[in-house]
Formats: structure tokens, sequence, C-alpha cells
């Protein structure tokens, strides 16, 4: 992990890796300001899996995260009939949280360390042949009409984007997706797939 800067949070029930995108919708005030100030300062936030806690803010609930997330960049949004906006997020880069505290808008903020290697500009890894049954279970899982909408970047010869997408898209529990990004060598990502997805198949049979 790099020198640690501090970023606002956005806890979600998704798990979100680099190069992946959500559409969200913003009506609570807090994040609309964010959302606004990133738009302004052409800046991100943090994605994370909630731990406890509900998406919108209740009295009787309190927000604890994952403590590794990805950081995201707006590169989309609009402005919906109903007056809520629309924003497309998509994640650039791994970090881990050092510290994590509430503002008084309710926002969560973050020391967090962002990783060196988990990130969309980093250095390809070639896929190598013994692969080509995941790269083809993504090409499968890309074609959905649902997963085509979102218009995903994938370099099928980039063992990071491999692993990035399958950990988007196969139908895994938020929790096994969680384990699956904090994962820091793409080697060991992928074979936890490759055990992830037999396993699946073996459930069908």
């Amino acid at each position: 992990m790099s020198s640690s800067r501090t970023i606002p949070l956005f806890p979600l029930r998704i798990v979100m890796f680099p190069r992946g995108r959500a559409e969200l919708q913003i009506f609570e005030r807090r994040y609309i300001d964010l959302i606004r100030n990133c738009l302004k300062t052409n800046t991100g936030f943090g994605i994370c899996l909630l731990k406890t806690g509900e998406e919108t803010i209740r009295e009787d609930s309190q927000q604890t995260v994952h403590r590794t997330g990805t950081y995201a960049n707006i590169v989309d949004w609009d402005q919906l009939d109903n007056g809520l906006l629309s924003i497309t997020a998509e994640g650039q880069n791994k970090f881990h949280i050092d510290n994590c505290w509430q503002e008084e808008s309710g926002l969560l903020m973050a020391e967090a360390a962002f990783s060196n290697s988990d990130l969309v500009d980093n250095e390809q890894i070639p896929v190598d042949d013994e692969f080509a049954p995941l790269t083809d279970l993504l090409q499968n899982l890309e074609s959905h009409p649902l997963i085509e909408q979102k218009k995903l970047i994938i370099d099928y010869d980039n063992l990071w984007d491999l692993g990035w997408r399958l950990g988007d898209l196969i139908p895994i529990a938020n929790e096994q997706k969680q384990q699956l990004l904090e994962i820091d060598d793409p080697w060991d990502r992928i074979e936890s797939i490759e055990r992830l997805v037999s396993e699946m198949a073996n459930e069908d049979v």
C-alpha cells in the first residue's frame, strides 16, 4: 500500500473492483453534497461494503464498513424525471482504511492507504492458456443483456482484469466478493475464483 490520504466514503451493499461500474441514485443530502463536490473538483469517493447498518441513515442503527474498498470516479451523471440525481461510478484503485469517522453531516470519512498494484493503470499480466475456461466464462457473463448495459471495459489479456470482472459478475455472496477484493496477489485471486466456480458447478450436478 502507498501513503495515506483522506477520502469520503459511500457505504453500499455491493463490492466494487477496479474498472467495475455501479449505477447509483442519489437522494440523501450528505451524498448530494458529496457528488456535487466531486463533480466540481473532479475527484471521487470510496465505495465500501457495509458490515452493519443500512445504506440510508437511521436513528436506531450505525453504519460500519469493511476496511478494504475501491476508490471510484464519476464517469456519467443525469438529473432524473423524479428529481433524483443518477450517477455512474467506475472503480479505479483499491484501498485499505486505516481510520474512519463520521462527520456532523452523517458522511463517513476515512484515512485510506491506496494499493500500488490493484488499480486500473497497473502493469498488465498476460493471461495463460490454463485460464481459458475462466475467459470463456467471463465472455458468457458479459454477453448477458443486463451486463451489456454496464458497458464494461474488459482486457481479456490481463490477469488483473480477468480477476476483477469475474469477482464482479459470478453469482456469489457479497461476503465472498469482499474476500476476493481483499486478496492482493492476482494469481491467488484467480485460484480462489476457480475454486468458487468449481464449487458452483458441483452444486448444479
